[in-house]
């Protein structure tokens, strides 16, 4: 898990830079203030949380038990940066929904964090 979460972090921390560079040169022209305003949410959700994976993958490495924590981030990065990224794009508004699912997949990892740090014994 180690690798793959180490993996995965660095794969949506590069990502987060691409769209983010494609969002401010290539889409400005095309897209309202507030849909660039949406996907820039989404890439930086995506950096802190594909950050977070990379900060989870040491702390496994260290000891403590958050293999449930790096999932629920990937599961939450492409879920609520995902959802922001197509809805910015599309303005389809059917997957706002899916973006709350997201952010509780952040808060359910953020949580398990808490409590598995608040546990170790360091």
């Amino acid at each position: 898990m180690i690798k793959l979460f180490l993996m995965a972090g660095s794969l949506f921390c590069m990502l987060s830079v691409v769209l983010g560079a494609f969002a401010a040169h290539g889409l400005k022209s095309r897209l309202s203030e507030y849909a660039l305003g949406v996907f820039k949410t989404a890439a930086d959700y995506q950096m802190m949380h594909g950050l977070a994976l990379i900060a989870t993958a040491i702390l496994i490495k260290w000891g403590l038990n958050l293999t449930v924590a790096g999932w629920f981030f990937i599961a939450g990065t492409v879920l609520f940066s995902g959802s922001l990224y197509l809805l910015a794009i599309t303005g389809f508004k059917w997957l706002g929904p899916i973006t709350p699912i997201g952010g509780v997949c952040f808060i359910i990892a953020w949580a398990i964090v808490l409590v598995q740090v608040a546990r170790f014994k360091f």
